[in-house]
């Protein structure tokens, strides 16, 4: 493969490879079900690390 035909390849599918993988991320990351643990996630620096662990957290 000659650098031409790589820098052809990359100016058109590969530019079309990194939109699609783009649009998927974008896709999964804002669906409606994923609010729920985002919240969660967000939440989870201010919890207290020292709290008891209750009956069937399985953190340990």
């Amino acid at each position: 493969m000659t650098y031409d035909s790589m820098r052809a390849f990359a100016d058109s599918w590969g530019l079309l490879l990194m939109v699609l993988f783009f649009a998927g991320v974008v896709i999964f990351v804002f669906r409606p079900r994923s609010k729920e643990t985002y919240d969660h996630l967000s939440r989870l620096p201010l919890e207290d690390d020292k709290a008891p662990l209750e009956k069937d957290d399985k953190r340990g």
